[in-house]
């Protein structure tokens, strides 16, 4: 009988979004390398990054459900990172405008009775409306979103860099895929309602 949660994040905000669901868990810090290996697309490298995480600490904890999630961002192929600064930050939305900006988020539920790991990679994108620099200057200046991939937090005032939102569930664009994640764990018989 599973009767405990884990989730394997530090994402203050994964955190959040799983506090949504009303539910008790625990967190725990996944040391894992997420260097991105030859040849590999952006969905295997969520994916695999999902699922490591889901396992790094599953020793730790008996009869639990491992939650591990991964996402990157990717701009006509390319996976786009945190910006770290305001230079890189300003660069990313510049290359952004009028392009649809696909966020692949890997979710992992790893069952450390059974050992079964379920794993899936979810999009969802954001179309860039056109922006000028001023308008670009004045988000970062105020949002300074330097820890997130794509140098934006949809969350907060990035929502006014968009055309449009296309995906199932808007909780994938800040990191945790809900819809999907409650499924998973209806099917290792944890049920969120």
């Amino acid at each position: 009988m599973i009767d405990k949660l884990v989730l394997a994040s530090t994402s203050p905000y994964r955190k959040a979004l799983l506090e949504k669901l009303f539910l008790q868990f625990e967190t725990t810090s996944p040391d894992i390398d997420e260097s991105v290996l030859a040849g590999e697309s952006p969905e295997q490298l969520v994916a695999r990054l999902a699922e490591a995480k889901a396992k790094a600490n599953a020793e730790q904890f008996n009869q639990a459900l491992m939650i591990g999630s991964d996402q990157v961002a990717v701009v006509d192929g390319k996976i786009v990172g945190k910006p770290g600064d305001h230079a890189t930050a300003k660069a990313q939305l510049k290359r952004a405008i009028g392009k649809r900006v696909t966020f692949l988020t890997g979710l992992c539920v790893y069952n450390t009775v059974s050992q079964r790991s379920q794993v899936e990679v979810v999009p969802f994108s954001v179309v860039f409306r056109q922006l000028t620099d001023a308008q670009i200057e004045n988000y970062l200046q105020r949002e300074q979103p330097y820890n997130c991939a794509g140098s934006f937090k949809s969350e907060g005032l990035g929502i006014a860099l968009f055309e449009r939102l296309e995906g199932d569930d808007p909780n994938t664009l800040i990191g945790l895929p809900l819809i999907r994640l409650i499924r998973m764990l209806e099917n290792e018989g944890y049920s969120v309602l």
